[in-house]
């Protein structure tokens, strides 16, 4: 379900203060989370390839064919998981897809962001 205009606006701020907060450890959870998990899914794919080789030449050796018709399933669908996986996976030093490069402010408390908003708000309504 995608995210309301109200909610994706929320989650803009939430990703400039942390910007605004700590630049360094914001540009480091960026990319390197989504890496680590995209290599892992086409891991744990390759390694599903596998146990559905392992079915489907069981299921010849035993002559049960719905055991060797799983083993192709299970094989179709990791195979799918690993292509896609790898297609989504950003390379190293490279931004994920959708992110935008923001400019970094200078270091302001929370309060100070928290007074600027009222004020600004205050001015808009002319008090």
């Amino acid at each position: 379900m995608p995210l309301s205009e109200h909610e994706q606006r929320m989650l803009e701020q939430m990703e400039r203060a942390l910007y605004a907060e700590d630049p360094k450890f914001a540009s480091a959870l960026e990319g390197s989370g989504l890496r680590t998990y995209t290599r892992r899914r086409v891991y744990q794919a390759v390694a599903g390839f596998l146990v559905g080789i392992a079915l489907l030449m069981a299921g010849m050796v035993a002559q049960l064919i719905w055991v060797s018709v799983v083993g192709f399933l299970v094989m179709l669908g990791c195979a799918v998981l690993a292509v896609t996986g790898w297609r989504k996976a950003p390379k190293p030093g490279e931004q994920p897809a959708g992110a935008v490069r923001r400019q970094v402010r200078p270091k302001r408390s929370m309060m100070e962001r928290i007074e600027e908003r009222w004020q600004r708000r205050r001015d808009e309504h002319g008090h």
